[in-house]
């Protein structure tokens, strides 16, 4: 009996040792991998708290616990709504990441703990963009009547897909039918990921036009010159065949989460990296890529102030996009390759733009042959992803031909399920947002398929 006591004993003493060690492992070490997933929590559940409106706890258990990593489900978060901040934290006490919230930019991580500094970046005071009542979208609010064929299609769950938030189908300039998912609506700013690239891409072209910017800029960052990074072009960069090494891998800490999550200026970060192959030579998707077009951008205004109001002005306020925001990171450059929320209406316009060869209401915003080149599709890909910041094929590999869809479709990709279509044959632009990981086997092609069908 006496030896079973010891045994018991010998255990819990074990037990405790454990414990402690982990205790003091995670207050010391700090495991890169657990600050990106606090980094990932308290960063989403900002941004869907203050641009979004949604519940924090709702944001936590949906978008940050179900369908991500088991460690995520350890994770919790304290909101503070009057400074405007959120905190995750393991385990409700180790490895803490903060996120705030500032103005018209929506929320940035603060790995460096520098709020101070974060909280000095700011968006100059802008009147709000004008939003018309009366009329049809996209100048008003009213949509036309939905077709029982596409009524049908828009309530087939199977061609939705898992996740769904919403899907907006746009013919002929006008909204034709439209659907959400429980708890969002026609006002729910909903995050694009990916989908930013395109719009980072819109803005270039915009300055383009303005002959502030041209594709063939090269030395675009001072520690590039005397190397052959200089060589770089700015074309270069909007294939994805600038040959700069970034690891794209979600599933651990690499370049992707390390700049998103542990990076106060990301682009300094994306900038450090070094050549894997010649300029021109490789297609690599790299969302680094997409935060140095930002800088690169932003780069070209005499101010901050004036770079931080750009998007607003040159391109949401004259689509009419009064929702969307474009979140910088804490050093103040816009995160050109995730962050961007928009309501699916306003996603639509986006598309519609594009769709209309960059011209809204008779003005052309982007220079012709611009949106072309959007959808013309680059060899290195081995033709699946475009000149300009866009997919020639939808997600999860193969040819859009297979699934019998248009040979102009062109597709806006987010890393989470959201897609907007563009079929400029079909006078075209379906729009799907939702939170639908990659491994659920969603293919969105079903879904443009079944649309095209309903209202040829």
């Amino acid at each position: 009996m006496r030896w079973l006591v010891m045994i018991g004993r010998g255990t819990v003493l074990l037990l405790v040792m454990a414990l402690t060690g982990l205790i003091i492992y995670l207050t010391l070490v700090q495991p890169e991998l657990l600050r990106v997933g606090t980094g990932y929590a308290a960063k989403i559940v900002c941004s869907n708290v203050f641009i979004a409106g949604r519940p924090a706890a709702d944001v936590l258990s949906q978008d940050v616990q179900a369908p991500g990593n088991p460690l995520l489900r350890l994770i919790d978060v304290e909101v503070n709504e009057e400074e405007r901040w959120v905190t995750a934290r393991f385990m409700s006490a180790f490895t803490p990441s903060t996120a705030i919230y500032r103005e018209g930019l929506g929320c940035a991580n603060v790995p460096d703990g520098d709020v101070e500094a974060a909280r000095a970046v700011s968006l100059p005071q802008q009147p709000p963009i004008a939003g018309q009542a009366g009329g049809f979208w996209p100048q008003g609010d009213m949509l036309e009547r939905v077709t029982p064929r596409l009524g049908a299609v828009l309530s087939n769950r199977a061609l939705t897909g898992p996740g769904m938030r919403a899907v907006v189908v746009v013919r002929d300039g006008r909204i034709i039918g439209e659907v959400y998912g429980p708890g969002f609506g026609p006002t729910t700013p909903l995050l694009g990921w990916s989908i930013t690239k395109t719009v980072n891409a819109a803005l270039i072209g915009r300055l383009i036009a303005e002959e502030r910017l041209d594709l063939t800029d090269s030395e675009l960052f001072d520690e590039w010159k005397g190397d052959d990074r200089g060589k770089i072009t700015l074309s270069q960069l909007l294939a994805m065949e600038s040959g700069l090494a970034f690891n794209e891998n979600y599933g651990d800490v690499a370049d992707v989460t390390r700049m998103l999550y542990l990076e106060p200026d990301m682009a300094r970060f994306a900038a450090s990296g070094t050549l894997e192959a010649s300029p021109g030579t490789k297609f690599s998707y790299s969302s680094g890529t997409a935060v140095l077009l930002s800088k690169i951008w932003m780069n070209r205004f005499a101010s901050s102030a004036e770079a931080l109001a750009y998007p607003r002005e040159a391109l949401f306020r004259p689509l009419g996009m009064t929702s969307a925001v474009m979140e910088a990171d804490a050093a103040g450059t816009f995160v050109g390759s995730s962050y961007l929320y928009a309501s699916a209406r306003d996603w639509a316009r986006f598309g519609l733009f594009l769709l209309q060869d960059g011209m809204w209401n008779g003005e052309r915003l982007l220079p012709e042959g611009y949106v072309a080149a959007l959808r013309e599709p680059t060899p290195l890909s081995g033709g699946n992803y475009t000149k300009v910041q866009a997919w020639a094929n939808g997600p999860g590999g193969g040819s859009d031909a297979s699934f019998g869809l248009p040979e102009d479709t062109t597709w806006l990709q987010g890393h989470d399920g959201q897609t907007i279509a563009i079929v400029p044959s079909e006078r075209l632009v379906v729009v799907r947002l939702g939170l639908t990981p990659s491994r659920r086997g969603y293919r969105p092609q079903t879904l443009l398929n079944g649309v095209l069908e309903s209202v040829r």
